[in-house]
Parts: C-alpha cells; sequence; structure tokens
C-alpha cells in the first residue's frame, strides 16, 4: 500500500481492458474472461477503500460494445445481473454507494431493474463511491450535454452567454461527481476509447500490460504510489 504520505487520489477511472485476450491465451469462451474480470473489480474496490478513494469509475459496458455478437451481449447482461445481486450485500457492508452513467435506457429491462435496486440499496452509504459506465460513449455524452443545454436555453432557465465550461460539465452524465485524476488502463493498449473525453483533459495516465482479469489490489496500489509521485500543473508553468 503506498504510503501515507503520499497523495492518494480522489477519483480513480479504470479501462477494464483485456478479458477476452485473457480468456483466449487459455482455449477459453469470451464469457470466462469477463468472469474472471469480475474478481478483479472485486479487489479495485477493496483497494480503494483502503486507500479511502473517494470515487472509482468502471468503464463497464460501451456504446460500442452492443456491436458484438449477441450471445455476448446477453451473456455479459445477464452477467452484470449476477454481479449485482450477489455483491449488494458486500457494497452495504462496505459502505460503498454505487452510481451509473450512460445511456441506461438502452440496457434490458432486467439489467435496469437490478441496477436501480441496487443504486438504492446502497444510497444511504457515504464511503466509496463506485460508478458503472453503462451504454456510456464520450461522444455520446458531449452530444447529450449539448441537448440539454440547448433545452434549457429554449426553456428560458439560462441564457445562451452564461454557457462556460463550468455550465457545460453541469449538464453531463458526470455532473455529480468531480473529474478523475488518474486514469488506469490495462492491456497495454494506449488509447481512450471514447471513455470520458471531457473529463480526462488533465487526468494523469497510468498503463500497464496486464490484462485485467491479472489486475490485482498490490497493482492499483502500484498505480497510486506512482501517481503519488508525479507533479500535475494543469498548464501552468512553475
Amino acid at each position: 500500500m503506498p504510503s501515507a504520505a503520499k497523495t492518494i487520489p480522489c477519483h480513480i477511472a479504470i479501462i477494464m481492458d483485456g478479458n477476452g485476450r485473457w480468456a483466449k491465451t487459455r482455449g477459453l469462451p469470451r464469457i470466462k474472461g469477463h468472469e474472471a474480470g469480475a474478481q478483479a473489480v472485486r479487489e479495485c474496490v477493496e483497494a480503494c477503500g483502503e486507500l479511502k478513494v473517494e470515487y472509482l469509475t468502471l468503464y463497464a459496458f460501451s456504446a460500442e460494445n452492443w456491436q458484438r455478437p449477441k450471445r455476448e451481449v446477453f451473456s455479459l447482461m445477464r452477467l452484470l445481473e449476477k454481479f449485482l445481486k450477489e455483491k449488494t450485500p458486500e457494497l452495504i457492508e462496505k459502505n460503498v454507494r454505487l452510481q451509473a452513467i450512460g445511456r441506461l435506457t438502452d440496457l434490458p429491462k432486467r439489467s435496469q431493474q437490478q441496477l436501480h435496486k441496487t443504486i438504492e440499496q446502497t444510497a444511504g452509504n457515504n464511503g466509496l463511491t463506485l460508478i458503472l459506465a453503462l451504454s456510456y460513449g464520450g461522444r455520446l455524452e458531449i452530444i447529450d450535454g449539448i441537448k440539454s443545454l440547448l433545452r434549457a436555453v429554449e426553456l428560458g432557465h439560462i441564457d445562451k452567454a452564461m454557457i462556460d465550461v463550468e455550465m457545460f460539465s453541469k449538464h453531463l452524465y458526470t455532473r455529480y461527481y468531480p473529474d478523475p485524476d488518474l486514469l488506469i488502463r490495462t492491456s497495454g493498449e494506449m488509447r481512450l476509447s471514447n471513455f470520458l473525453l471531457w473529463q480526462l483533459s488533465y487526468t494523469e495516465m497510468y498503463v500497464t500490460p496486464k490484462l485485467w482479469p491479472d489486475f490485482t489490489k498490490k497493482d492499483l496500489f502500484a498505480a497510486v504510489e506512482e501517481f503519488g509521485s508525479r507533479q500535475r500543473r494543469y498548464g501552468v508553468v512553475e
């Protein structure tokens, strides 16, 4: 675990990549990689709780993932429901509050119901806020934000002259949360994959070659340790 003197990020975001490759290297169906990835989620939630991280956002299912084979999408939705149902008591015990961002109405009704149920059951928790990005796309979020702003202008709630960075941020899915301090991406890929495009403007990035199912609590501690050694300038010259 990072030393107490190290800076702990308030908000960590993770692109959980490599489930399919993890399964393929073992001659297993892709869904087995996703199932193994669920254990990595549990480890990261525990690690963030121990570090007193306030927010953890996980890129769980992108808007582009709907293009995957129907059988895989169906299995992923059932895995989501199973994970939420089984882990709700543990989330409550560990004082974790669940939230979700994305076009959630695109999810199957059963998945939506279980998601909202877990969100309601953990609403009173005040420890780590775990945010699942589901049917999420960064470009879609920006488009939805623009539409929201236009509605507000049309209804006379705001004047278009009032629109600035802060105002626009209030119309995004993430309006209730601070921007991530640290982005972790597994599998060694060097891209954002349409994730939190607006919010990651000044976020520190940490990329590891490890595939997501192999990512452990120790790996998260290592990412936070490196984050603590960096100097964040936000474009200001010292």
